[in-house]
């Protein structure tokens, strides 16, 4: 299975670009374990096999005479060569230069940047984690040789690259060239000639690979028979009983692409009016494309065995961090697989093990809550779209909803804790939605419901600003928003009755509230006194109806807003700044215009805002300190 030079293609042409970024960053960045490319090429060798499985059912003559599925690995330790071939589907010129030139997966970029950042850490096992696949060779190869005939065609080709911006592709020759299927060679640096010797090769086949569902076997030198090292066996086929924790994570490994431990492993056989095999994993890390724009699952749809699709529609979208597979007894085998897709049986399926899924990540909230906790840490963000999207499901999910709230410090609460603390005269379950915890939790609106002892939910996430708005409900409490409308707090008692406010406002701080309105005229809805503040002088709220503030930012942020509302402004009519300004006479009304609109400024900038007018408000800020200094030096 050597490659000789006289083989290799004469024309090169380079990588898409981000193929190029990638490769430099694996030739320059160190790895915690390079060992991850045998894994990888295996992957893509058995995904190959079963893709040719799927086929033969419509051509069996794609299998010819040679029907008996597998992966050969062929070492060379003399000439530091490891070959990597299967007698799958194979690659036409065509594709070999769509699969191995190009990074067609969405999400590449924000790997590459991930990537990038982090090259330098202490703990940088990325490409097992992220599963870039066939380019992890070039972390131990300094040429790789893919050899490749198509299934059913009679020309091979040869992809060759260097790994150092560019690679080349031309016919092969026929003498070297797989019957059918591709042949990978690595010629490896001489650091990495380990990776030709047997004993290490099995090592890591039986500890990566050991259960993908292609046999494996390995040739030590050219014309010996193969050793057969794993038996291809499913491992969702076979009883739980029999299953080690460490097979479930060598499959989970092998399956998902990433190199991290499942936080949560799901095995199940359903009977009944479906017959299916189910194994799925909850990763125990963000995959990389887990906000994937297109927000596509990446379960695996087997029939009898038979691989079908790697991205099937198995799972609801806000399940997309779930990895693993089905393997249906009932459904057919000769149709189209976007056929399949849209089977009633397969939606009998969906709903079933959506519900299981669901329900085992209930079951650990309830018996391992520090677990389910670092779940929910990882992946809520992409549950709560189900909140939004999945009316059915929408009690139980709420369930599992987790938030960080004003009482919980840094620790998550259910929706059942909060409604177990609610306080006399409580009718709402209140929360904050924003960019960040961080200004959350400091933000002026929560001021008056901390002086009542009021827990809010904090919400930093933009799902979370939709889903809110969507009429839901928890043990028959509405979600309100802390942003909108009034407060509605006068019911409940202060926790400390001497901050109770006095029945009546002044008359001065009357009037000056209607000054601040007709001063800032159109630019507000409505100037008020604010029962929500209790340090902080202003606040804006936005109207009883539409969109809260920070749905309100989103949408506008997404060119999503034709007319925003206007916002109502707060004033606190305690605060010592509000008093002091309510008391100065008409003499000074120019000084108290120029104070409405900073009142009015102050009040976006603590919601993370600009100014309304830039310009005026340093005129305006310059005009007061001004002053401010001619009566201190008076």
């Amino acid at each position: 299975m050597t490659v000789t030079d006289e083989s290799r293609p004469p024309a090169a042409q380079p990588f898409q670009a981000d193929v190029a970024r990638l490769l430099h960053l694996m030739v320059h960045a160190v790895y915690s374990d390079k060992s991850v490319f045998l894994r990888e090429l295996i992957a893509n060798a058995a995904d190959a096999c079963e893709r040719l499985r799927y086929e033969s059912i419509a051509a069996p003559a794609l299998l010819g005479d040679d029907p008996k599925l597998r992966v050969i690995l062929a070492l060379d330790a003399g000439n530091r060569q490891l070959a990597v071939e299967d007698n799958g589907i194979g690659m036409s010129r065509d594709e070999m230069v769509e699969a191995l030139g190009t990074i067609a997966r969405s999400g590449t970029k924000a790997f590459l940047d991930r990537l990038e950042a982090t090259r330098d850490a202490e703990d940088t096992a990325l490409i097992g984690r992220f599963g870039v696949g066939f380019y992890s060779a070039f972390m131990v190869a300094e040429r790789v040789d893919v050899i490749s005939r198509r299934a059913g065609t009679e020309t091979a080709f040869l992809w060759s690259s260097d790994g150092k911006g560019t690679f080349a592709v031309a016919p092969a020759d026929p003498v070297i060239a797989p019957r059918r299927g591709t042949r990978v060679v690595l010629h490896l640096m001489d650091e990495a000639k380990s990776y030709a010797e047997r004993a290490t090769v099995e090592r890591l086949v039986k500890a990566q690979s050991g259960h993908v569902p292609v046999p494996i076997a390995i040739v030590e030198k050219p014309g010996a028979a193969p050793s057969e090292i794993t038996d291809g066996a499913a491992l969702w086929a076979k009883p739980k009983s029999e299953i080690t924790a460490a097979d479930y994570t060598d499959f989970y490994r092998s399956i998902a692409g990433q190199f991290d431990e499942p936080a949560l492993t799901i095995h199940f056989h359903a009977e009944g009016r479906q017959d299916y095999t189910s194994l799925f994993f909850v990763p125990g890390s963000r995959p990389f494309d887990l906000f994937d724009p297109d927000r596509k699952g990446r379960v695996k749809l087997y029939v009898k065995r038979v691989f079908i699709a790697d991205d099937a529609d198995i799972l609801p979208r806000y399940l997309r961090f779930v990895r693993g597979l089905v393997d249906s007894a009932d459904l057919p085998l000769n149709v189209s697989r976007e056929k399949i897709q849209e089977s009633p049986l397969l939606a009998t399926i969906r709903k079933s093990a959506t519900g299981r899924v669901l329900g085992e990540l209930e079951r650990l909230a309830d018996k391992e809550p520090q677990t389910y906790a670092k779940i929910w840490e990882t992946f809520g963000a992409v549950l709560k779209e189900g909140l939004y999207e999945d009316f059915e499901r929408r009690d139980a999910l709420l369930a599992l909803a987790r938030f960080k709230t004003t009482a919980a410090g840094d620790g998550w609460r259910s929706l059942k804790d909060y409604v177990g603390s609610l306080k006399t005269n409580q009718t709402a379950i209140y929360y904050l939605a924003g960019d960040h915890i961080g200004g959350l939790e400091t933000s002026p609106h929560l001021e008056g419901f901390r002086a009542r002892g009021i827990e809010v939910l904090l919400l930093p996430d933009p799902v979370d600003s939709f889903w809110v708005m969507s009429g839901v409900s928890f043990d028959g409490k509405p979600f309100k928003s802390v942003t909108q409308g009034t407060a509605d707090l006068a019911a409940i008692p202060l926790i400390d009755a001497k901050d109770e406010a006095a029945p009546e406002l002044q008359d001065s701080v009357k009037k000056f509230l209607v000054f601040v309105q007709g001063t800032l005229g159109d630019a507000v809805a409505q100037v008020r006194a604010s029962e929500r503040l209790t340090d902080s002088a202003v606040c804006l709220v936005a109207p009883d109806k539409g969109p809260d503030r920070a749905l309100e930012r989103i949408l506008a942020g997404a060119g999503r807003l034709t007319a925003a509302s206007k916002p109502i402004l707060e004033i606190n009519p305690r605060h010592a700044l509000i008093v002091a300004l309510a008391g100065l006479g008409d003499d000074e009304r120019a000084f108290k215009e120029d104070a409405a609109h900073l009142l009015f400024d102050e009040a976006r900038v603590l919601e993370g805002d600009r100014p309304a007018d830039a310009r005026a408000f340093s005129e305006r800020l310059a005009r007061v300190l001004g002053k401010s200094l001619h009566k201190g030096t008076a």
